[in-house]
């Protein structure tokens, strides 16, 4: 009998405890940045000597219908890297995003128009992603006359209804007001009605609350939970807060340079971290109490550079639990304590 890639065993293990459709399989997915050299340099090196940034390094994950997936993890791990490449804002290295059985790679012109339709993404600062020339109006309609929606009278009704399901009530109050003449909060929920305007499937949101105020927080995450539950939405919900993740994800996946090293249900990553750098992560959350749980793993030194990586597991020079196993050999990833992980410890 052929043995099962991890991959395919991931899927097989999910689809036992979730039977509802998968929106995205993502398969070993890399991306790669060239590193530019100065013209004495690129002279000098041969073509096989150009370096890379490893954005992202080999990442495998699958995510179902009315499921919303959070990425955790130190700047520059390649969250956001990841995010804009699912929806097809970057161009993969190598690797597969299957979007409802048909790899994104694979997709060009009026199909390119179709899955703008279907996957969309808000931004982190809402004052930088919207138009600051166009009215609420015009932001919310323009995908709509790009998609095709002719009727001036639908396009209206349909922008009326996204402002009402996003809490801006009565619409008619803010639909021919500019950006600069609202909130941070307002603005973030336009950022948000424009996604949803034309009725996606797969829904990204970055960051979308770490420009707003800590009291209106709490209503734009709701707002986000609530719209993925009556929509149905997959999605992926990217922060440094994972209070934040806790409260608004079904499972986590915490990146270290390019690869998730651990994921699983989310109050199981957040109440018993397994890998060393999900402890660590965790220590780092302010507490009230001076060391709940024991748990109190700090790490020394900064992140290796992601054009440079160590040989073996990439986390072992600041890991407090390494071997030489750690120095020598690249983990492999497999199933401990009901989720995934990619750590020597748990070979």
């Amino acid at each position: 009998m052929e043995k099962m890639s991890l991959h395919e065993d991931s899927v097989v293990k999910e689809t036992l405890v979730d039977e509802r459709p998968t929106v995205l399989d993502i398969k070993e997915l890399k991306v790669h940045f060239p590193v530019n050299q100065g013209f004495i340099e690129s002279l000098a090196n041969k073509k096989e000597d150009q370096k890379y940034v490893k954005a992202v390094d080999g990442v495998s994950l699958t995510i179902k219908e009315g499921e919303t997936i959070g990425l955790a993890g130190e700047s520059g791990c390649g969250k956001t890297t990841l995010a804009k490449t699912l929806v097809k804002l970057e161009e993969a290295s190598s690797g597969q995003v299957i979007f409802n059985g048909k790899d994104i790679k694979d997709i060009k012109s009026k199909e390119l128009k179709n899955f703008r339709k279907e996957a969309q993404m808000v931004f982190q600062d809402p004052f930088e992603s919207l138009n600051p020339r166009f009215s609420i109006r015009q932001t919310l309609e323009e995908p709509l006359i790009i998609q095709g929606m002719k009727g001036k009278k639908e396009r209206r009704e349909r922008i009326v209804d996204t402002l009402e399901k996003v809490g801006l009530r009565p619409a008619e109050n803010f639909i021919d007001r500019y950006p600069h003449q609202m909130s941070g909060g307002q603005r973030q929920r336009v950022a948000i009605a424009r996604a949803l305007v034309i009725k996606p499937k797969f829904l990204v949101a970055d960051e979308p609350v770490s420009m707003l105020d800590v009291s209106i927080r709490a209503s734009i995450l709701n707002l986000l939970q609530d719209l993925v539950k009556e929509l149905n939405l997959a999605s992926v919900y990217i922060s440094h807060d994972l209070s934040l993740i806790r409260y608004v994800c079904d499972k986590t996946a915490i990146m270290y340079l390019g690869r998730i090293v651990e994921m699983g249900p989310t109050e199981d990553v957040i109440r018993n971290p397994i890998h060393p750098y999900s402890k660590a992560l965790l220590s780092a959350v302010p507490s009230p109490e001076p060391n709940p749980d024991g748990l109190n793993v700090s790490l020394e030194g900064e992140a290796p550079n992601p054009i440079d990586l160590p040989k073996g597991c990439r986390f072992h020079p600041r890991c407090p639990s390494a071997t030489q196993a750690c120095r020598e050999n690249e983990p492999k990833g497999t199933y401990h304590e009901g989720r995934w992980v990619e750590c020597h410890l748990f070979e």
